[in-house]
């Protein structure tokens, strides 16, 4: 089974191919996205990498896309490119979150995402929430990736952002289980509201 992962949800994002076979997952090769170029490059960056490992579109079993949380803007590329994957090449897709991946590389329970305005995305044994830095988890370490976060969690455990080849090895149980999303219905994984969604309620407008 050839497999894509789509990870736009941070301020640098990733794709990346993998192979599952007996059991197992190998990371054939990833791509680095730069910030605020999603748009442009996802679709172009794709081909590159396909085409740099002798593979095609057509070569593709599966879909993996990390669906938030995270930036807005990202997250609904991600998502709408995946979407259109599977569904033009009539493939299967599945969805993880950025919370859980980062928890699973630190090897703990608990995880935290700067969220913008004071705010943090948590994630604790299963239960994500967004709320002000105070939270710690119920048991075990906190896991961050945002070296500014420590001036609020100074005993989390630090690790890299997670990638598009995190969420692939974090995949293979699912993959392998074949524990799918549905494809028409499937969203981002926001935890709040966007800024415009915000702003227009503040202004009375919805």
């Amino acid at each position: 089974m050839i497999v894509l992962a789509i990870d736009t949800c941070g301020p640098s994002g990733s794709i990346a191919l993998g192979r599952v076979e007996s059991g197992r997952i190998s990371v054939l090769g990833e791509a680095q996205l730069p910030g605020k170029t999603y748009a442009a490059q996802l679709v172009p960056a794709t081909r590159d990498l396909l085409k740099f490992h002798n593979l095609s579109t057509a070569s593709l079993n599966a879909i993996v896309i990390v669906n938030g949380p995270g930036s807005f803007t990202g997250i609904r590329i991600g998502v709408s490119s995946a979407k259109g994957f599977a569904e033009a090449l009539d493939i299967p897709l599945l969805a993880l979150s950025r919370l859980a991946i980062l928890a699973a590389k630190a090897n703990t329970g608990s995880a935290a995402l700067d969220a913008g305005r004071g705010e943090f995305y948590f994630r604790d044994h299963g239960r994500e929430f967004l709320a002000k830095p105070a939270p710690a988890p119920t048991s075990g370490t906190l896991a961050i990736c945002e070296p500014a976060a420590l001036q609020h969690f100074p005993a989390a455990i630090l690790v890299e952002p997670p990638s598009a080849a995190d969420a692939l090895n974090f995949a293979l149980p699912q993959l392998i289980a074949r524990d799918f999303a549905d494809v028409a219905t499937l969203d981002g994984n926001y935890l709040r509201r966007s800024d415009a969604e915000i702003f227009a309620k503040s202004a009375g407008k919805i």
